[in-house]
């Protein structure tokens, strides 16, 4: 059972969260997940939803999952209610790390259709991790109906979501490749060159897409007669293992479960966390 901190020492770690200087908050945030007490969980979610430093964010989140489910989760999923943009972000960041599935009916079509690009791509990630196994058909659908929006990285981000549910989006994508509208037949065509071949990266599959735009649906659909299904990253039209769990709700595949350390990797510094620099939740 954790037990509260003398009173001393809770609200000086709750002071030092709200302190101007950034490596005073990172540290304070450390001690926070360090040595876990009831009464952080207020603090830490309240300054996720306003820590402009990424690092920080990142480190608070990390304290958040340091403290009991049945504590935070609730205070979390409320923040995804949020007018702020950043605490709804933040706050599905954090609920993709703590990796608890009840919270599935909380991830919502206005959350991954959230008219802010940082919310929507975060959603999407989160979503990708929690989804129960017989609704991802489902979860598909919405994620179709959002290709072509936002720029390069969330073109980029969604792409991978939709690649790590696998099976369920192989014939969404083969009908939106021919899409009367180019910036999601274009999309839909850089998802399956990815699919096809992850190892040419993502500038192969947008070029290789316009190409194939360039065409007109008669031509491209002449070129696909063979190739029934996009074949996963194994080449068998299926997600090799574990690919679900490659995309964390960073992007990179990266577990929530250790601390972030002042080199911003996610993995505690000897000593400790120094100064952090400026950054955001990157893809």
């Amino acid at each position: 059972m954790t037990m509260p901190k003398v009173g001393t020492t809770s609200s000086r770690v709750r002071a030092g969260l709200r302190h101007d200087s950034a490596s005073v908050r990172l540290r304070s945030a450390l001690a926070a997940g360090s040595d876990p007490d009831p009464e952080f969980v207020e603090t830490l979610v309240e300054r996720c939803a306003v820590e402009p430093v990424f690092h920080v964010r990142d480190m608070l989140t990390w304290a958040l999952t340091r403290h009991p489910a049945a504590l935070t989760v609730p205070r979390v999923v409320a923040e995804l209610r949020s007018p702020s943009a950043r605490a709804r972000s933040q706050a599905l960041h954090t609920l993709s790390k703590i990796g608890d599935r009840g919270v599935w009916p909380a991830i919502t079509r206005s959350l991954l259709t959230d008219a802010d690009d940082e919310v929507a791509r975060t959603a999407w990630r989160t979503a990708a991790l929690l989804v129960p196994d017989g609704e991802a058909r489902e979860l598909a659908e919405v994620l179709v109906s959002q290709l072509g929006r936002g720029g390069r990285e969330t073109h980029l981000s969604l792409s991978r979501v939709l690649i790590a549910l696998g099976e369920p989006v192989a014939p969404l994508l083969r009908e939106a490749a021919s899409d009367p509208d180019p910036g999601v037949r274009g999309h839909a065509l850089a998802t399956q060159q990815l699919w096809r071949d992850p190892d040419a990266g993502f500038a192969y599959a947008v070029e290789e897409a316009k190409r194939m735009v360039s065409l007109g649906p008669e031509r491209q659909e002449a070129l696909d007669a063979d190739a029934q299904e996009a074949p996963g990253a194994d080449g068998r039209g299926t997600p090799v293992a574990g690919e679900r769990e490659a995309v964390g709700a960073d992007g990179r595949g990266t577990p929530g479960a250790e601390a972030p350390g002042a080199d911003g990797r996610g993995t505690p510094v000897a000593g400790g966390p120094e100064v952090s620099g400026a950054g955001r939740q990157e893809e």
